[in-house]
């Protein structure tokens, strides 16, 4: 029987792709510092879980396809407070950013059409591509100017008649670059002038690290609908296991053609749609708390990664990720190699090869995204085995 050539132009997650080698690492005995998954470990806010204690319907019955409107009014006060304004029309409740982020390609892709991503790239942004039969055209950025992409010139040269978006996240997952307010409106000026969209993935708003505070592209004046942004409650709230994202444009035809696919899915989790509601209410206490912890998770990391000789790294600006290059052959080898071949002290540490989040053949084979979402002394115990690491393995290749 036959599959499909688009499943088989998709690839499997990069962020989860050794599992099997850390298996078998700690069936041996080794614990292994996490730093391949963005799983943010800050409790998730209370509200949330007494919300479904609180639930007291007789019946679970499905949700509006559009979405429970406890939880679109939540999201339409919340952009508000950022100066964005948008009627309930023009949100949508998903399964996550990640069914916001497949929604939209379904609805403006052919085959042949290419959307245009900053790399290094979230690499299940491919994944949705690919399956709504478009290509990924990378914007290439490169270490040494701490993956900056923001350049009119470098992404207008990129743009044909089968362009139909630029995607991006602000802040990046992986390289926690930001975007200026100058750079912002530059790209919705090019997608507007261009007649393209620009999809930007907002999920990682509240870990903004340059003293800008709260900031959506959904403030900008977007009078022709070229604008999309995707959000979800999984990193802002840590509550990734929620399933709860949005879909936010001002463009009716393409809310109206996303609606097909809200549709026939029936509905989002009714449930966890009214959890994610409460999940507004936390006061903004929360969030600089938790905009503090992971900046001296930062610079633990960055202060360490410093130390280590023939690294490149700039200091990130935003999210808890961050794209470092190592003086290493292959990142993919040099991971498994250090899940089967060492540890120091029944120690060892995963992070994400980097070759993955390229479109490019060829980059990013000796960097890895590090996901700075431990605990203080646990990221600097990570940091001092990656430079163990990393000498041991320049010996043993020799």
């Amino acid at each position: 029987m036959k599959l499909s050539q688009r499943v088989q132009t998709c690839e499997l997650s990069p962020m989860r792709k050794f599992h099997p080698f850390a298996v078998e690492a700690q069936a041996k005995g080794r614990k292994i510092y996490h730093l391949n998954i963005g799983q943010p470990d800050i409790a998730t806010p209370q509200v949330y879980f007494d919300a479904v204690r609180n639930f007291a319907d007789p019946v679970l019955e499905y949700a509006e396809s559009p979405g429970v409107p406890s939880y679109l009014h939540a999201v339409q006060a919340y952009y508000a407070r950022l100066g964005a304004h948008y009627d309930e029309s023009e949100i949508l409740a998903t399964t996550g950013g990640s069914e916001a982020l497949s929604i939209v390609m379904q609805c403006i892709l052919d085959p042949g059409s290419e959307v245009l991503i900053p790399e290094p790239y979230y690499p299940n942004y491919a994944t949705f591509i690919r399956a709504a039969c478009g290509r990924v055209c990378p914007i290439p950025t490169s270490p040494e100017e701490g993956y900056h992409y923001a350049d009119r010139a470098k992404i207008e040269a990129l743009i044909h008649e089968n362009t139909r978006a630029i995607m991006i996240t602000n802040p990046s997952n992986p390289t926690g670059v930001t975007l200026t307010a100058e750079e912002r409106q530059m790209l919705l000026d090019v997608a507007r002038e261009h007649d393209i969209y620009l999809i930007c993935d907002e999920v990682y708003r509240e870990f903004f690290y340059n003293g800008e505070g709260l900031v959506t592209m959904g403030a900008l004046d977007d009078p022709n609908g070229n604008l999309v942004i995707i959000d979800s409650v999984s990193k802002r709230f840590s509550a990734c296991g929620a399933r709860i994202g949005c879909l936010i444009s001002k463009n009716k035809a393409l809310m109206a053609e996303a609606m097909k696919f809200c549709q026939a899915r029936l509905s989002v989790a009714t449930l966890d749609q009214v959890a994610a509601a409460a999940l507004y209410t936390v006061d903004q206490h929360y969030f600089d708390e938790m905009r503090l912890e992971y900046q001296r998770r930062r610079d633990t990391v960055m202060e360490k990664l410093r130390t280590i000789p023939g690294v490149t790294c700039r200091t990130p600006d935003g999210a808890f990720y961050l794209m470092a290059a190592l003086p290493i052959d292959d990142a993919d080898r040099f991971q498994q190699w250090l899940l089967t071949d060492f540890e120091d002290h029944g120690e060892t540490v995963m992070f994400s090869p980097g070759h993955s989040f390229y479109a490019t053949p060829g980059n990013g084979v000796n960097e890895v995204r590090i996901a700075y979402v431990l605990k203080e002394e646990d990221l600097s115990r990570a940091m001092d085995l990656l430079a163990l690491g990393i000498k041991a393995y320049q010996k043993a290749i020799l």
